[in-house]
């Protein structure tokens, strides 16, 4: 599966967004004959997530908690997720949804970002899922922070882009 960096979408409710990082990766979806709702794809993405990253988190978090940081707690791979605007869903909050778009993100004191989660119709049996990160920086902190996760931020992101697509075709 090829998964291509890209450009933020025109019509992604980020467009306008004020950033100091941004990103956008794209994969295709082949429906075959299926529907697949905004619901699903984010249900997928957060029930995809390789095990590696995980544990990632789970370091991540416990160092940043040091920092008096915001950290997040596992997400049960069980259960339907309510993808619905102010929901928390371990450490993303839903700052928005329309019916081809999920904005989620968290504000800190060293940073604030937001993901899109961006399903655009391409034919009539694929799309394309595209997902884009803004990050604004709040501080000195933030900019130190944010440059050893950037390389990370990259594979995850693939990664999970990926394996969203893996679970959406199921």
């Amino acid at each position: 599966m090829q998964i291509k960096k890209v450009v933020l979408p025109e019509t992604s409710m980020l467009i306008n967004n004020p950033n100091d990082y941004r990103d956008s990766y794209c994969g295709q979806i082949d429906l075959q004959d299926k529907t697949i709702t905004i619901d699903q794809v984010g249900n997928a993405f957060f029930v995809s997530s390789p095990k590696w990253i995980g544990l990632l988190l789970s370091f991540r978090n416990k160092i940043v908690s040091l920092f008096g940081l915001k950290t997040g707690h596992a997400i049960s791979k069980e259960k339907k997720l309510i993808i619905e605007k102010g929901e928390q869903i371990g450490l993303f909050k839903i700052f928005d949804k329309t019916e081809n778009e999920i904005i989620l993100g968290e504000d800190d004191k060293h940073l604030d970002f937001r993901v899109s989660l961006f399903l655009d119709s391409h034919t009539q049996h694929k799309k394309k899922l595209i997902i884009s990160t803004i990050v604004v920086f709040n501080n000195w902190f933030g900019k130190v922070y944010f440059l050893p996760v950037k390389p990370f931020h990259k594979v995850i992101v693939r990664n999970m882009l990926k394996n969203t697509i893996q679970e959406l075709k199921y």
